[in-house]
């Protein structure tokens, strides 16, 4: 995955919105070589988790340190942005003031992140980022700012800090499923509103991700099967390993009720027997539920590195290295 004329030549511009209109963007957006790179890449991750947990070993290069020590900063600004302690309606006011924080700090950040040659980049790289925590106005999170960080990581490939296939199992067992606990974190501590949420005939209130990687992971598991979600054990001695458990954990974690009336879609797939047929099923959902859905990408950013226009190749074309 590469834009190497932009790489090159440092041709980095801020990323702006495209998609405003639903009948004529939302179709074009479906062809554009940025959709091809973002749906090659989902894919890339996808096979590089097959059959992996997350405790498994896979290399770490010191990019994969380095985003990892960036998250862990973001963490910990939490703690400098108390949640407001007087009542709230709509999520708690005080994560205005901790995506402030971290907008006005994105750029030191990323030049930390990043050897100095990359530093034009931060423009561009920069907006993906922050806008994968969260709106700060709205108080809400939701899949489309999942799709934004990821958009982040596949940037990162493109302008080649990251390295293709290589880093590909920690981009998903290392920093992905950092990236999960600190926005369920920014969740809880900010009672974040759900995103788009189709209520509870969506997948997830907050995520997709962790359930089309989770269920890679967990394709040829001889023991555990869609249905073993529902046993509570299994849930808990399967959590820290697999991230399509972990995702159903924190469900039972935020909501009360029968698991069938709350999360009925992941109960209905729960009944279906292979785990192969579920990562394939994810993957059609992911296309529609997400990359199709105008309330969802309507805020996807487009730029030098996920560029407004007709696509090179198809989305599963492979992805050229970036050096």
């Amino acid at each position: 995955m590469a834009n190497q004329e932009s790489t090159a030549q440092g041709n980095f511009i801020v990323p702006v919105k495209r998609i405003k209109d639903e009948a004529k963007d939302l179709p074009y957006f479906q062809t554009s070589e940025a959709y091809a790179r973002i749906m090659s890449y989902i894919l890339a991750l996808n096979n590089a988790v097959l059959n992996r947990k997350v405790s498994d070993p896979v290399p770490e290069s010191n990019a994969i340190t380095k985003i990892l020590a960036l998250l862990d900063t973001l963490d910990s600004w939490i703690a400098l942005v108390p949640p407001k302690a007087d009542p709230q309606r709509f999520g708690n006011l005080a994560f205005r003031d901790y995506i402030r924080m971290v907008e006005e700090k994105a750029t030191t950040t990323l030049e930390d992140l990043l050897p100095t040659n990359l530093h034009p980049a931060i423009q561009e790289i920069s907006p993906y980022l922050t806008q994968g925590l969260g709106h700060g106005i709205r108080i809400d999170y939701g899949s489309g700012h999942e799709l934004s960080f990821v958009a982040w990581l596949a940037c990162l490939e493109i302008i080649g800090f990251v390295n293709g296939p290589t880093d590909h199992p920690a981009v998903v067992l290392r920093v992905f499923v950092r990236y999960l606990e600190l926005v369920r974190k920014l969740q809880k501590t900010y009672q974040l509103e759900p995103a788009g949420s189709h209520g509870v005939w969506g997948l997830d209130d907050y995520q997709f991700l962790p359930y089309l990687w989770g269920s890679a992971q967990l394709r040829d598991h001889p023991r555990l099967k869609p249905v073993s979600i529902m046993q509570t054990q299994y849930l808990e001695d399967f959590a820290p390993d697999y991230m399509y458990f972990r995702a159903i954990q924190s469900i039972h974690q935020t909501k009360r009720g029968p698991f069938h009336e709350h999360s009925p879609v992941l109960f209905e797939i729960s009944g279906v027997p292979h785990w192969t047929k579920v990562n394939s099923g994810m993957i059609k959902m992911y296309k529609a539920e997400v990359l199709n859905k105008f309330p969802v990408v309507q805020h996807l950013l487009f730029g030098s590195l996920l560029p407004w226009r007709p696509a090179d190749s198809p989305e599963d074309f492979a992805i050229p290295n970036s050096k």
